[in-house]
């Protein structure tokens, strides 16, 4: 019988796992975002994943959405992270031990909001010294309360983040009370900048970085608002694109349409953009990976 590896090998379309449960609320305009962008996408309870009901091998892409896991109520996304990273399945085995070969067999994560929130805090982002130790954390905003807006932000050109491709200066809503990024050390914030794992940034009208309150809503160092890891196959952001997949959630809409604005076809909002790259790039690696096997 072909193992799960090998049919999804065979399947060229790609497959994003979408976690729910404990407290995650952004699951379903999350897998529609998958969907529109061409993928197959799944909402997967993790309890399933801890009882090997559902395997983590059978997708390209694990996502963690964005959501108030636990309730927040020990520091945004520390306990979904504990759980990520000592939880075990129904077998004994650690669920951090097939987190850690599924990034090792070249597959993706993504985490948005309190996913990002995860993310940071089972050390997956940045990972700098490849440890899987926390280096950074998501912080109360400066503002000390919780900021529900849309902002700016643009990508660092110097990120290679296959996340992001050519994408330039997009809006997109924000909504947590925990979005501040503060590094561990000043050895850490310079080697997020020297490597520009600071992947986007909030940003002006001009599509400068900026630190200026409310365009930058919570005041993260180096004015990030999505971070990538080293391989840049992991990337957490804090504003929601899930939020923005049709032109007509933009709460300027109207106007912009008559001014004519709008420089997407009608039908896309700007979240949809990522993840239209990320699918359109995972599923040519796993073209050119099927091509030379046959080769």
């Amino acid at each position: 019988m072909m193992n799960t590896d090998a049919m999804n090998e065979q399947n060229g379309r790609v497959k994003a796992l979408v976690a729910c449960g404990f407290g995650i609320n952004c699951e379903a305009e999350t897998a529609a975002a998958y969907r529109m962008a061409g993928a197959e996408a799944q909402i997967v309870h993790l309890n399933r994943l801890f009882s090997r009901d559902v395997s983590l091998h059978e997708f390209d892409i694990l996502h963690l959405p964005g959501g108030f896991s636990f309730g927040d109520d020990l520091g945004s996304g520390k306990v979904l992270a504990n759980k990520l990273r000592y939880k075990r399945m129904s077998d004994g085995t650690p669920l951090w031990n097939e987190l850690l070969r599924f990034i090792h067999n070249g597959n993706y994560i993504f985490g948005i909001c309190n996913g990002f929130q995860a993310l940071v805090k089972t050390g997956l982002l940045p990972n700098i010294s490849g440890g899987f130790e926390q280096e950074v954390t998501l912080a109360t905003n400066q503002s000390g309360i919780f900021e529900d807006r849309w902002c700016r932000i643009v990508r660092n050109s110097g990120s290679a983040s296959p996340f992001l491709g050519a994408l330039s200066t997009i809006e997109l809503p924000v909504r947590h009370g925990e979005g501040r990024l503060i590094a561990r050390d000043d050895g850490i914030r310079d080697a997020i900048r020297r490597l520009h794992l600071d992947c986007l940034q909030y940003c002006d009208e001009a599509g400068k970085p900026t630190n200026r309150y409310p365009l930058n809503p919570n005041g993260s160092d180096l004015d990030c608002a999505g971070l990538s890891d080293t391989t840049g196959r992991i990337l957490g952001i804090m504003p929601h694109p899930e939020a923005f997949l049709s032109f007509c959630n933009h709460p300027d809409w109207p106007r912009l349409a008559r001014e004519n604005r709008h420089s997407h076809s009608q039908d896309d909002g700007h979240g949809l953009q990522i993840f239209r790259t990320i699918v359109a790039h995972i599923h040519t690696s796993k073209c050119k990976e099927r091509s030379e096997k046959m080769s």
